[in-house]
């Protein structure tokens, strides 16, 4: 490509280039000493070198490649129209969203690291991924009680009655949105490769199959079957040509067979399949509300997380279809996924339409529990925790992204948060123990996780601190401004494992400081309860290879009350940190 920018002048500006006659020429140069002729030389090369560059900062300037590339860069940013909100049953409330961070509405693009090679919204790369999906559980993972709808406080429906905000109904598509999408169907085969079960190195868990499809992909909820235009029938289908999915983030044998199972179906032509109703042009994710959401862990866990890690790079642009719907759920949650899609969830439960797109997925990517590592597949834009917790800031409004630091403010006080716990593990002195944190200059406030999720997130991110003891609570720093400072009271039982691979690894992931205290014999409420000569106090970890309904039964249902000697220098060291 050329452009002016780069283009030197061939003559002077009037267009016309003067030459005096030869004779006049020779009698001027004659006349003129050869030691100044060469020094007028250079004086006329460096005069003509200086306007060349000012002509060429001027034009380069007001190039209408520049002006090509700035018009392609605002084109890119996607600001859809909005259309009025879906009624939703009286009994459900939603949290209000009305404004975003920055003052963006809630159609607006999710703030993400760009990576070099991704593809456009609506064309997700279509790659094999082996990847593998992690563990169970209530307020811990692996718990079956969490498949109750009310838990540790970090659950139930949300509580306040939004004011209508702008979105995009389903079905909705830009300008020939119906057009792109048929000439995105019919420009070849239709393509799926699946990324299958697979054991990840280090820990004891699976992740689930998650398959890509590409071409004219025909969705019919009332069928449970996503239909693919694949005349080949190639792309990893049994003999009759499916593929079967029980598309949720977490492979646990208890609680697969509650996952509505959805059936990727190749049939040779699209006369095969039935008729669209509905035409997307952007890309479908098809997942799973069963399992042990409403856990506030497995929320994010098995559904936000994954959710931003699979279409977080779409920028709205995608077209989200729910599986075992909860109403209440994606009430309770509408801020995040309302920053994920620009459009009204489908429920795939009783929708009775067929649903045409030009891509999609079935299932969602993981990595483990509230952890995001670089992987070529399952994470090839290489996003981290931090950016996760940079876009849930976003959706909900969060205004701090870094702590107070001491001493920047006379008189400043850092606010720490307490989470309390109604049920296990509760900590028995908190009030001794906040009262100990405010001798030594903490601003603490005490509070039980509740239904608000943006209320109660708006808290946490107020605070300098997070301390909790072990269980789902913790899962709330991601709410805290980066550089915070996290504090876990371990229980007692080896429950070291746990406690940095749920809660203490991520801590560092999403750049916060973290600190773990170890509860002692005399600090667990196990020792009114268990002789001495206990397994659980003889030889703990026994209870760890008896599986889960060990280890709950007896460890997770400790209390705990910490001795304030040794647990002082801990409130000091978190001091500490909110100096480096």
């Amino acid at each position: 490509m050329t452009s002016t920018a780069y283009s030197r002048p061939s003559k002077l500006p009037g267009g016309v280039e003067r030459r005096l006659p030869p004779r006049l020429m020779r009698g001027l140069t004659s006349k003129i000493e050869p030691k100044k002729l060469g020094v007028g030389l250079i004086a006329g090369c460096c005069l003509a070198l200086l306007t060349y560059v000012s002509l060429a900062k001027l034009f380069a300037i007001y190039s209408p490649v520049f002006a090509s590339t700035a018009n392609t860069s605002a084109m890119l940013q996607n600001s859809p129209p909005s259309s009025p909100k879906p009624s939703v049953p009286e009994t459900e409330a939603i949290p209000p969203q009305e404004t975003l961070a920055g003052g963006g509405s809630r159609g607006d693009a999710v703030d993400l690291p760009e990576v070099a090679g991704s593809e456009e919204p609506g064309l997700p790369e279509a790659v094999t991924r082996k990847e593998m999906s992690a563990g169970a559980g209530s307020d811990e993972p692996g718990l079956p009680e969490a498949l109750s709808r009310k838990g540790d406080g970090e659950n139930a429906a949300a509580a306040s009655e939004p004011k209508p905000s702008p979105k995009k109904e389903e079905g909705e598509q830009r300008p020939n949105g119906g057009a792109a999408a048929a000439a995105a169907a019919s420009s070849g085969e239709g393509k799926m490769t699946c990324d299958e079960n697979g054991v990840d190195e280090g820990f004891p868990y699976a992740r689930p199959t998650v398959c890509e499809l590409s071409g004219d992909i025909r969705v019919s909820p009332k069928q449970k079957t996503v239909y693919l235009v694949n005349p080949s029938s190639a792309g990893g289908f049994d003999e009759s040509g499916e593929k079967r999915l029980r598309p949720y983030a977490r492979k646990d044998e208890f609680l697969l067979p509650a996952v509505t199972e959805v059936t990727v179906k190749s049939v040779p032509s699209a006369a095969a399949a039935p008729e669209c109703t509905k035409r997307h042009a952007v890309p479908a994710v098809v997942f799973s509300n069963a399992g042990y959401t409403d856990n506030f862990f497995h929320d994010m866990t098995d559904a936000m997380v994954p959710l931003f890690l699979t279409a977080g790079h779409l920028k709205g642009e995608v077209q989200l279809l729910i599986t075992n719907y909860k109403p209440w759920w994606v009430q309770k949650y509408t801020p995040l996924l309302q920053k994920l899609s620009n459009y009204d969830p489908i429920n795939f439960d009783e929708d009775d339409g067929v649903h045409c797109f030009p891509a999609g997925f079935v299932g969602l990517y993981r990595d483990r529990d509230l952890i995001l590592s670089p992987h070529p597949t399952r994470n090839p834009r290489n996003y981290t925790m931090v950016d996760f917790n940079r876009f849930v800031r976003g959706a909900l409004a969060l205004p701090r992204e870094r702590p107070a630091v001491l001493g920047e403010e006379p008189g400043m006080r850092p606010r720490m948060l307490i989470i309390s716990r109604a049920g296990t593990r509760k900590l028995l002195n908190l009030d001794e123990v906040a009262a100990a944190a405010t001798e030594l200059g903490f601003n603490v406030t005490v509070a039980e996780a509740g239904a608000d999720v943006p209320a109660f997130a708006a808290q946490v991110n107020a605070a300098d601190v997070l301390l909790a003891v072990h269980g789902a609570g913790l899962t709330n720093q991601i709410f805290l401004p980066t550089n915070g400072v996290v504090v876990q009271i371990v229980p007692w039982g080896k429950m070291d494992w746990m406690a940095t691979n749920f809660y203490g690894q991520p801590a560092k992931d999403m750049k916060l400081r973290y600190l773990e205290y170890y509860v002692g014999e005399e600090e667990t409420s196990l020792k009114d309860k268990y002789p001495r000569d206990h397994t659980v106090f003889k030889d703990p970890m026994a209870l760890h290879k008896q599986g889960w309904q060990a280890l709950a039964g007896i460890v997770m249902k400790q209390d705990v009350s910490v001795n304030l000697t040794r647990f002082r220098p801990f409130l000091l060291q978190a001091l500490d940190k909110l100096q480096e």
